[in-house]
């Protein structure tokens, strides 16, 4: 039934933009330049916000057309290396740039696309070759495709690894730095050549019996049996995956706003007052945020549940119960791939010492093939997007990066 209410409520909210629009529209006509009377420039503000808000499932575009390469700018354009029912492996390919650091991007699985690391893709891109993985909205996966599990998840980033070739590099943003690191530890095990020379983790919940968040809170309040009597709805027969189990993206989104009501509220009560006053810079940047984080995708629902079982209550990863397969993952396997945490002093989603517990984990590298990074100054989606992402966190990356490359 979740989804079925959400489908109800999203129609009468298209009605409503569509209301919005019109009246929007008529207002411009009647008024078409300033000054208009305060009361209409108020309505005229409330309708605009109205028809361009509220959440979708469409992917946004990445728009990286071109980057910096050295003294010049170079033309970027997107290719599909590998692809499967349920992600695609992209690559940001530099026209005329050859023989860089490959690194493969792993994008969460949480509720949004990976568009939301474009900020993370410009700042790499003109030292190295990126890849990333775009995971696809499971409300758009037919049932024929089949379920996708924590392990899939796994097997996935090892495939595309093995796909970029030896002596890639990989970079996991949150969620997704427990499966990679799976992932680099099975490679290990197995006696790969295709182990990663270097593996970065930022922000990712290796282990959150360590100063446990709200997240990490909300997590562990209910059984697993609740989560999954409450929390998963059934794709519509309106979409390719009908009849799949999933966790809708809209519920994820719901959660994360809650957590941070207040902020949101302000943020648009600012928006409102920018678009009466006519700041219109400040009105496209908050536009611009908002249409990615509204911008959701429905999760699997056997992967979701996995997540929430296996890494934030059970804590099988850092509990050295963690299995792919019926076969142990054992991060003290890792001795040739580099490793990087990195962590925000103000998050609180992952907090501090959760990311940095990989650290402890990989106890065969060597030392000096250990680092670890604490951002001051950021929370979550700092540590990988804006300024001190750009100008504090990715130097150290790279540095990491380079330093590991032969």
């Amino acid at each position: 039934m979740i989804y079925q209410v959400f489908e109800a409520q999203a129609a009468l909210a298209r009605q409503a933009k569509l209301l919005s629009r019109i009246t929007g529209s008529w207002l411009h006509t009647v008024w078409p330049s300033q000054p208009r009377p305060y009361p209409l420039d108020q309505l005229a503000a409330t309708c605009e916000m109205i028809a361009t808000g509220g959440i979708t499932h469409a992917c946004p575009p990445y728009n990286i057309t071109s980057s910096a390469y050295g003294n010049r700018t170079v033309d970027v354009h997107e290719e599909v290396i590998a692809q499967t029912p349920f992600c695609t492996l992209r690559r940001f390919a530099k026209e005329g740039v050859e023989g860089q650091p490959k690194i493969l991007v792993v994008a969460p699985m949480s509720g949004h696309f990976a568009t939301l690391l474009r900020g993370t893709v410009r700042v790499l891109l003109p030292d190295n070759d990126v890849y990333i993985t775009d995971w696809h909205n499971a409300r758009d996966i037919p049932l024929e495709a089949g379920s996708f599990d924590l392990d899939d998840c796994i097997a996935h980033i090892m495939r595309f690894i093995e796909t970029l070739g030896p002596n890639a590099h990989v970079l996991a943003v949150c969620q997704p730095a427990v499966p990679v690191l799976a992932a680099v530890a099975l490679l290990a095990q197995s006696g790969s050549a295709f182990q990663p020379r270097t593996m970065t983790l930022m922000a990712g919940p290796i282990d959150t019996r360590i100063n446990p968040t709200k997240v990490n809170d909300l997590a562990n309040e209910k059984p697993i049996s609740w989560f999954r009597q409450n929390l998963i709805g059934t794709v519509p027969a309106t979409y390719a995956g009908k009849g799949r189990a999933v966790y809708p993206g809209f519920m994820q989104l719901t959660a994360f706003i809650a957590m941070n009501m207040d902020r949101h509220i302000r943020a648009h009560l600012e928006h409102h007052e920018n678009l009466v006053q006519g700041r219109d810079d400040k009105a496209a940047a908050h536009r611009k945020f908002y249409d990615e984080y509204l911008a959701v995708m429905d999760l699997p629902a056997e992967f979701y549940l996995e997540t929430v079982e296996k890494v934030f209550q059970t804590h099988d990863l850092p509990m050295g119960r963690l299995q792919w397969r019926g076969q142990k993952v054992d991060p003290s396997a890792i001795r040739r791939t580099a490793l990087f945490a990195v962590e925000g002093e103000l998050d609180d989603i992952c907090s501090i010492g959760q990311t940095m517990a990989a650290l402890d984990l990989c106890v065969a590298l060597r030392p000096s093939m250990k680092r670890y990074h604490l951002q001051t100054g950021v929370g979550h989606y700092g540590v990988f997007n804006g300024r001190r992402w750009q100008s504090e966190i990715y130097p150290r990356v790279r540095t990491m990066i380079q330093a590991h490359c032969n």
